[in-house]
């Protein structure tokens, strides 16, 4: 059974900073996985925000590129999103998701790309 439990979620005002963590279990994490981060505003679907592979290759949307790090610490089986210059947009709730066995692909920022998810975790930034 994988689980994934989100933390580190907050409120921040614009410009502020926050890290998220994702700890990963059930499964082999060091073995070909993607793992992604997603956010879901009111109103709103569900948006890929990054994506890793166990290569270390990353990818990002366009709205977050050059303002959020994803990284892992696969020893720990933990994912993480760094987010800096947070504005008032960036205010949803944030998933991390896993696709086991397998590498990211193009697909990485549809949320059907994924089979594992986390409960999330809430982030609002308050201008």
């Amino acid at each position: 059974q994988v689980q994934l439990v989100e933390s580190g979620g907050g409120s921040v005002q614009s410009g502020g900073s926050l890290r998220l963590s994702c700890a990963a279990s059930g499964y082999t994490y060091i073995s070909r996985s993607c793992m992604g981060w997603f956010r879901q505003g009111p109103g709103k679907e569900r948006e890929g925000v990054a994506a890793i592979d166990n290569g270390g290759t990353t990818r990002y949307a366009d709205s977050v590129k050059g303002r959020f790090t994803i990284s892992q610490d696969r020893a720990k089986s933990t994912l993480y999103l760094q987010m800096n210059s947070l504005k008032p947009e960036d205010t949803a709730m944030y998933y991390c998701a896993a696709r086991v066995y397998d590498s990211c692909s193009d697909s990485w920022n549809f949320a059907w790309y994924f089979g594992h998810w986390g409960q999330g975790t809430q982030v609002t930034v308050s201008s």
